[in-house]
């Protein structure tokens, strides 16, 4: 058996790989700290003995931040290439207009 050297990789391919890897960490460390962070205040709360869940307010504000941090990392994922697909699409259009 003989063990093959893996073809070299492209550069700008592995810059865009690394971005991307990086858009997923930072978003699944954001929603491990708001787990742990509101987890804690829960506990928090009711350990106080208190019948009113304040830490309720933090979990709502923090999760529509989380939702929107969810939602630029999804769209910044998929949307790679976009414009200039709809570029490209313009342009056969007019082409097709002449």
């Amino acid at each position: 058996m003989t063990a093959e050297t893996p073809a070299p990789i492209d550069p700008e391919l592995l810059l865009r790989a690394k971005k991307r890897v990086a858009l997923r960490m930072g978003f699944f460390a954001h929603a491990l700290v708001y787990a742990v962070v509101n987890g804690g205040l829960f506990i928090l709360n009711i350990s106080q003995g208190s019948e009113y869940l304040w830490s309720f307010w933090p979990l709502v504000g923090w999760g529509i931040g989380l939702a929107a941090h969810g939602l630029a990392t999804w769209f910044s994922l998929n949307g790679e290439g976009m414009r200039e697909r709809m570029l490209k699409q313009e342009i056969d259009r007019l082409t097709r207009g002449r």
